[in-house]
């Protein structure tokens, strides 16, 4: 094979695999599901104390400090939560949020709904 042809092989290869990459990057950043709320004032997993009116969450795998865009898919209402818990852990939730961002996010009343989220 010529070395040109071996070249532009290895290049759109390369590219490729970057392409694909990012797609199942971003697809794994973006999740949406059902998401409750919660108000303790005991230790999260993290360590810290749980304040109910900060913007926090628990997640079950996302490392402590990771920053989500959560938006509700009932009213479009949006806010930016800090991950420092573990959980939900009931079955086919995907998040938990403090009693403050399910506040901005509009469903105190219901006490789930339907979001998405992504990375900021």
């Amino acid at each position: 094979m010529k070395k040109t042809n071996r070249t532009a092989l290895v290049a759109a290869t390369v590219a490729a695999g970057l392409m694909a990459g990012a797609s199942t990057a971003s697809s794994a950043a973006a999740q949406c599901g059902r998401a409750s709320w919660y108000a303790l004032h005991s230790r999260t997993a993290s360590g810290e104390r749980m304040n109910p009116a900060a913007l926090t969450a628990a997640h079950r795998s996302l490392p402590f400090g990771t920053k989500l865009r959560v938006t509700n898919k009932n009213n479009g209402r949006s806010v930016i939560v800090r991950i420092n818990d573990r959980g939900p852990f009931i079955r086919g939730r995907v998040l938990d949020l403090s009693r403050g961002a399910a506040s901005q996010l509009g469903f105190i009343g219901s006490g789930h709904t339907a979001v998405c989220m992504a990375r900021v």
